[in-house]
């Protein structure tokens, strides 16, 4: 079997499994509605120099990513809580060619939602901020929106990787869940924990949405916009290389 037929088997699962797909739902809704309450809040903050207008666009994402996590560990982590990870793998016994297609079919699917959740996030907020909104061709915009639905898109094989790893439902959400809702927060910019924090794969696109000023000693990053998205990158492939190595020794 080839990755795109597994890629196809593995997209029915997620297509018939309502609990996985109706995870991608609050990606939308909150992604759309936060970015909409936060442009009506901030409107009267629009006159401070310091206003950035993609903020309220994209801060919703930082709760919404939280949606595709719990999408990316239900598509792996079902199949262990139900014990049908031993018949995939006997219906396709080349664990690699398993993986990548379930990896390829949940990724498709999520980012699939970033290029609605992400367009329509920035359209919503930009018409809650009145006259203070900007457009698609301003400057910085383009760059904004290519690296959230980067960012969403890729928070999905990162957490199909963990969850590979860890081979469990309840440990990957026990972990992830609390630790990018707290960064979300704000836990990753108190000055003893930032020099870590700020590295964590649901910071590092932070810079690029504009969700932390490049001048302001305690939310700006040590790193740049793409430098940013290129962690993220790097911390995606690290967790799909140690999902695959677990599975590839798993004794199933």
């Amino acid at each position: 079997m080839s990755v795109v037929a597994a890629a196809r088997a593995e997209w029915v699962k997620i297509r018939s499994l309502r609990s996985t797909a109706g995870a991608l739902l609050p990606v939308v809704v909150a992604g759309v509605g936060l970015a909409c309450l936060a442009g009506n809040t901030m409107r009267d903050a629009a006159d401070d120099p310091a206003f950035d207008p993609l903020f309220p666009a994209f801060y919703g994402l930082t709760l919404a990513q939280l949606g595709v996590v719990v999408f990316a560990v239900l598509t792996i982590g079902g199949e262990y809580g139900t014990g049908t990870i031993a018949p995939s793998l006997l219906a396709t016994p080349r664990r690699g060619v398993f993986y990548a297609g379930k990896a390829l079919a949940a990724t498709l699917t999520a980012a699939a939602v970033a290029l609605v959740t992400v367009p329509a996030a920035f359209f919503a907020a930009q018409r809650a901020l009145g006259p203070a909104g900007v457009g698609v061709g301003a400057e910085g915009v383009p760059e904004a929106m290519a690296g959230a639905f980067l960012f969403l898109t890729l928070m999905c094989p990162f957490a199909l990787g963990v969850a590979t790893m860890l081979r469990s439902t309840v440990r990957s959400l026990g972990i992830m869940l609390p630790v990018f809702f707290l960064g979300s927060q704000g836990i990753a910019n108190v000055p003893a924990l930032k020099p870590v924090l700020q590295y964590l794969p649901d910071q590092v696109a932070w810079v690029i949405m504009h969700l932390t000023p490049p001048d302001d000693p305690r939310f700006a990053r040590a790193y740049g916009a793409w430098e940013g998205v290129g962690l993220l990158v790097l911390w995606t492939a690290a967790a799909l290389a140690g999902g695959y190595l677990v599975l590839r020794r798993d004794d199933i």
